[in-house]
C-alpha cells in the first residue's frame, strides 16, 4: 500500500481498539460544557495512539496505564473544547470543500475510488465514517487558523537568536548505526492478523526493555537477513535508509531502543549502536528552515494560549 498522506493517517489512526490487559466497565470521566466523555473513548484513543506500556511488574504498568489514559483525556477534553467553540463561531465546511479534500488525498496517493474504499474496509471504516471525521479535523482545523496568530515576518535578529538556542536542530549527521528486529507482515494480512505480530513483538520489546540483550533477541526473533548480524544494519548518511526507520533511529541517543514502528514490510523494534554528528552550517546556509521553525515554534505557544484561554471560560469537569 502506498504511503499516506499525515492528515489522512491522523483520521485513520484515531480509530483504534481497546486496550487490552484488563476488564474496562464503561464510566463518564469527565464532562465538558454539558458534552460527556466516556471511559471507553479513552481506552479507543490511548490504543490509537501507539502509546506503549511497558512497565516490568504490573504495579508499574497500572502507573503507566493512568498516565497514559490522563494524556489521550486531556487531548480529547480539547478537541470537545475546540467542537464548542466551532458551534459558538458559526465556523461551516461546505460539501464541495469536503468532496474536494478527498479527492485530493486520493490524487497524492494515487488512489482510486475503489481502492480508497477497500484501504477503509481493511481498516474498518466506511467511507462514509471517514467523510464525517475527516470534517471534523477539517472544521478543526479551519477555527486553529481563524483563532491562533503568529508574526509571519520575524526580524532576522529574532531569528538568529532562535538559530543559536536551537542549534542542535541543525547539527549535520555524518553518519549513524542502528540494528534492527523484524517481524514481518504479509502482503494481505487482515488487521486482526497485523494485531498478533504486533502483540508478538511488543512482547519481545519488553523483554528487552527487562534486560535481555538486544542482539540476542534480533538472532531469535528477527525475520530479516540481519539477524545473523545480531541485527546490525550498517552505516547510513541521513537520507539512505527507509524514512520511518530512520527517524526513530536519531531520535535515540546511542545504546537507546526505541518504540515499535511500522513500515511496508513489517513491524520493527530499532536500537541505535552509534551516531556521527558534523558541525552546525551557517545561519545563512539553513535560514530557509529556521524561519519555518521558529513559525511552529510561535504556532504552538499561540496554540497552547488559545486552548487555556477556552478552558477559563468553560465548565470542565473531569473524573478520571
Amino acid at each position: 500500500m502506498k504511503k499516506l498522506l499525515l492528515g489522512f493517517w491522523v483520521v485513520i489512526s484515531f480509530f483504534g481498539w481497546v486496550l487490552r490487559g484488563e476488564a474496562v466497565v464503561d464510566s463518564i470521566v469527565a464532562v465538558v460544557n454539558q458534552e460527556v466523555i466516556m471511559l471507553s473513548d479513552v481506552e479507543q484513543a490511548v490504543a490509537a495512539s501507539g502509546e506503549e506500556i511497558l512497565g516490568r511488574d504490573r504495579f508499574e504498568k497500572k502507573e503507566q496505564v493512568r498516565l497514559v489514559r490522563q494524556k489521550v483525556l486531556n487531548l480529547l477534553i480539547e478537541e470537545k473544547l475546540i467542537d464548542t467553540e466551532i458551534k459558538k463561531v458559526g465556523i461551516k465546511l461546505s460539501p464541495k470543500e469536503l468532496d474536494g479534500a478527498i479527492e485530493d488525498i486520493r490524487r497524492r496517493n494515487g488512489l482510486t475510488q475503489e481502492e480508497l474504499e477497500r484501504y477503509l474496509e481493511r481498516e474498518g471504516m466506511t467511507l462514509d465514517v471517514f467523510r464525517k471525521q475527516l470534517e471534523k479535523r477539517m472544521l478543526r482545523t479551519k477555527l486553529i487558523q481563524r483563532s491562533v496568530k503568529v508574526d509571519a515576518t520575524p526580524s532576522e535578529k529574532e531569528l538568529r537568536e532562535f538559530y543559536q538556542k536551537n542549534m542542535h536542530r541543525y547539527r549535520t549527521v555524518e553518519f549513524y548505526r542502528p540494528a534492527h528486529i523484524l517481524f514481518r507482515v504479509p502482503k494481505g494480512a487482515t488487521p486482526d492478523e497485523a494485531r498478533e505480530i504486533r502483540k508478538k513483538c511488543l512482547k519481545v520489546l519488553e523483554r528487552i526493555r527487562s534486560g535481555q540483550n538486544f542482539g540476542e533477541m534480533a538472532i531469535l526473533y528477527s525475520e530479516d537477513p540481519s539477524a545473523k548480524d545480531r541485527g546490525e544494519l550498517g552505516s547510513f548518511k541521513k537520507g539512505e535508509l527507509l524514512p520511518v526507520i530512520e527517524r526513530e533511529a536519531l531520535r535515540l541517543n546511542v545504546g537507546e531502543v526505541g518504540e515499535i514502528v511500522r513500515t511496508e514490510h513489517g513491524f520493527h523494534i530499532v536500537k541505535l549502536l552509534d551516531r556521527k554528528e558534523g558541525g552546525a552550517p551557517p545561519f545563512e546556509e539553513v535560514m530557509a528552515k529556521v524561519e519555518m521553525d521558529h513559525y511552529e515554534y510561535q504556532m504552538e505557544k499561540a496554540f497552547k494560549q488559545f486552548m487555556s484561554s477556552l478552558r477559563e471560560k468553560s465548565a470542565i469537569d473531569v473524573r478520571l
